[in-house]
């Protein structure tokens, strides 16, 4: 919404998607990035397409501004002010000035993070100076505005970057099933390998994580499998607003969910929440015909949300890997056969 004057000058607008106030003298808002004055566009059935940011379009955070740039596989570069800094994956930096120093963040159970096929190394960016990051595929930058005591989840490997004020934690999904295999994905770990693992930790860490998961029983046939991925990112800006950066394949979109109202989405699809949505494993066997001995060809996988709170997709994703067998565990899960 945009307040004029008398002679129609903006005044003050508030963005409709991230509700962050400016002048509105800008043709994009300066939180987000979003075009001014832009109509989201909400289906029937609730979800809103997020407006993409243009490119060219900046940013402001702090002294700080980031410019989106490119519309197939676009990137973010960012002019940090003299001792302003963000932080990022290491392997989404594309450039950088001489000027900009980067070091390493202290990162908690690098053992179990190169497992999850997390990034080992996350880096951070001290200004003043310019560099770019990006996610090397085609899709979208989502901008996320945090405010004090706010906080978002974020699918593993898709997030770009953040603003030091914004804290970087990973939790575990909570979403998995086991099934018997001939051992080729077990979890089972050997004296070995558990000193190798000792060692990558205190190398990487200073200390030392042994957790992890071992498969049941004998032989290694215990398979384990993660349809939302084995963690999930979370940013909490706790003292001050911050801005999350990531990225969607496709286009995204947004849906508010009530206390209790529910929505299925594929695994793959998933993109960010509020930490208030929770979410489970839900299996769906449809009617068809003969049973065979394996069960892909007659049964689905979703992640069942719940609200209260937003829950985001991205329209194009991964294909997710069903073994077919039987489950011999999960986290928990509900089903429905029809």
């Amino acid at each position: 919404m945009t307040v004029t004057d008398q002679s129609g000058a903006p005044t003050s607008y508030t963005c409709p998607w991230c509700r962050m106030s400016s002048t509105g003298a800008a043709t994009t808002c300066p939180s987000c990035g979003a075009p001014v004055d832009v109509q989201l566009r909400t289906t029937d059935s609730g979800w809103t397409q997020l407006p993409a940011i243009p490119d060219m379009a900046k940013i402001q955070f702090g002294q700080s501004s980031c410019q989106i740039e490119g519309l197939y596989v676009p990137a973010a570069d960012l002019d940090l002010a003299a001792g302003e800094r963000v932080y990022f994956s290491h392997h989404n930096l594309l450039w950088q000035d001489p000027s900009v120093s980067l070091s390493t963040m202290s990162l908690k159970g690098a053992w179990n993070r190169m497992m999850a096929g997390l990034p080992l190394i996350m880096l951070e960016a001290t200004g003043p100076g310019h560099l770019a990051v990006s996610r090397d595929a085609p899709g979208e930058v989502v901008a996320i505005p945090l405010q004090a005591g706010n906080a978002v989840d974020v699918r593993e490997n898709h997030f770009l970057v953040a603003t030091s004020n914004v804290g970087y934690d990973w939790l575990d999904s909570g979403v998995w099933f086991t099934t018997s295999g001939s051992g080729g994905g077990a979890r089972r770990e050997g004296a070995g390998m558990k000193l190798l693992k000792m060692g990558l930790d205190a190398a990487l860490e200073g200390s030392l994580d042994i957790g992890g998961d071992t498969g049941g029983g004998g032989g290694g046939e215990t398979e384990w499998h993660y349809p939302l991925g084995r963690y999930l990112d979370r940013f909490v800006a706790s003292e001050r607003p911050g801005l999350v950066l990531m990225h969607a394949a496709g286009n995204a979109f947004v849906r508010n969910l009530g206390p209790d109202e529910t929505i299925l989405v594929k695994p793959p699809a998933f993109l960010f929440k509020d930490p208030t949505v929770r979410f489970q494993l839900h299996v769906e066997y449809p009617a068809a015909g003969m049973k065979f001995w394996r069960s892909w060809g007659n049964r689905y996988l979703w992640v069942r949300l719940w609200g209260p709170g937003r829950v985001a997709l991205q329209s194009s994703y991964e294909r997710l890997e069903d073994p077919g067998s039987d489950f011999t565990g999960t986290s928990g899960h509900t089903e429905y056969r029809w």
